[in-house]
């Protein structure tokens, strides 16, 4: 479950200072993108493909909010809709995908199921913890029990 880590930390990457980011940018493609500067808040919308190195995130819709410094303040990240998360060696896929850079902590909830080349492990919700560098997959409510299969290499 280390490599659910990975997920998180390339998602992270996405809301680096764009300083941090200029050998290696952020590309993002969208039938719409609106930007309410008032409200410190860009939407993407329709068909939605974030790609910055070797992680792409799928969605219908990504709200990113940011601070009083601009886009380069990346306060939250939220991918809706159904979101698809891939890495070279995971794929991880859910409803919605909240990213929080101040608490270091990436969600997916929703249907979760993270496919590797040795496991996979699906769940209602998903809580990777950057700082605590946990991964906690949570059962219950009318989604279910997490379940996992795991083979050998």
């Amino acid at each position: 479950m280390m490599r659910l880590l990975a997920v998180a930390l390339a998602l992270f990457a996405l809301a680096l200072p764009v300083g941090a980011q200029e050998a290696d940018p952020v590309n993002i493609t969208a039938d719409n993108f609106v930007v309410d500067d008032a409200a410190r808040v860009a939407t993407f919308t329709g068909g939605v493909v974030v790609k910055r190195k070797k992680l792409t995130v799928w969605a219908p819709k990504v709200v990113v909010e940011y601070g009083e410094n601009g886009p380069s303040s990346v306060k939250s990240f939220v991918a809706s809709g159904g979101v698809r998360i891939k890495t070279e060696d995971q794929d991880a896929t859910g409803d919605r995908a909240i990213y929080d850079p101040k608490a270091q902590t990436l969600r997916i909830t929703g249907n979760v199921m993270v496919v590797s080349a040795t496991s996979t492990v699906g769940g209602p919700d998903l809580v990777i913890d950057l700082n605590a560098d946990t991964t906690v997959f949570q059962g219950g409510g009318s989604s279910g029990r997490v379940t996992g299969v795991f083979t050998t290499q």
